[in-house]
């Protein structure tokens, strides 16, 4: 009886609220127009308006152009991989590049969602067992940390599941959260030299950063952390 009670009071008195507020007379909404701007009412003369960043600190200049200018030159011993018929002139496709992982089809949808621009690419070869490879995955501008989002899951991928797993990487300087790994068990190949691998995942603004270096060969860390700094100084 006295939960009913309350329950009744306080039913009578939104009740009696709503009533009050009703019988009041609206009350006007402030004025739409403003009296006075935020900003200057005419532009800056010519000589006090700012100077518009140089291309050097511009970083949307220097990714808006070629997007290939920004891989980094071939090293000395290297050569051009031929045979890398992933790439075309220098680029690389969505659907070629979602290809390459386990689940093609979510994959592309991923990366056409996620807003996937371009992407630009290397291959390298240095005698008859090192290869080299550098993909450059830039996304829309308008996609908030599409690359950062990328990288993230790629460095997921390197460190829980490659080379049995547990491979945490090492930091790459100056990157934020890029890493590189270096993975010391090669992938079993029935019938071949066993294959060694190490892998960086990085990323600048827009631009999700990728390399990679097979040998028959174990890997030395070096070799892979130089590729992965002078690429992300190129960006």
């Amino acid at each position: 009886m006295i939960a009913a009670a309350a329950l009744l009071g306080i039913s009578g008195g939104t009740a009696v609220g709503y009533g009050i507020q009703a019988e009041r007379p609206p009350t006007p909404l402030p004025a739409l127009s403003q009296t006075e701007l935020a900003y200057p009412a005419e532009a800056l003369p010519a000589g006090e308006a700012p100077a518009p960043l140089p291309a050097s600190q511009d970083r949307q200049v220097r990714t808006d152009g070629d997007l290939r200018d920004l891989l980094i030159d071939r090293p000395a011993g290297w050569s051009e991989n031929e045979g890398a018929e992933w790439l075309n002139d220098g680029w690389m496709s969505v659907g070629t590049l979602a290809h390459w992982f386990d689940n093609e089809g979510d994959t592309f949808e991923y990366f056409l969602e996620s807003g996937v621009r371009r992407i630009a690419g290397a291959a390298w070869k240095k005698g008859s067992d090192r290869e080299a490879t550098i993909q450059l995955v830039q996304f829309a501008s308008g996609v908030d940390n599409a690359a950062a989002e990328f990288a993230d899951g790629q460095r997921w991928y390197s460190s829980e599941t490659e080379g049995g797993g547990g491979n945490e990487g090492d930091l790459v300087k100056g990157s934020g959260e890029g890493r590189y790994y270096v993975y010391d068990v090669p992938r079993p190949q029935p019938g071949f030299l066993s294959l060694y691998r190490a892998r960086a995942v990085m990323h600048r603004g827009d631009i999700m950063i990728e390399i990679n270096l097979f040998d028959t060969r174990p890997i030395s860390k070096k070799d892979i952390r130089t590729l992965a700094e002078q690429q992300l100084e190129r960006l």
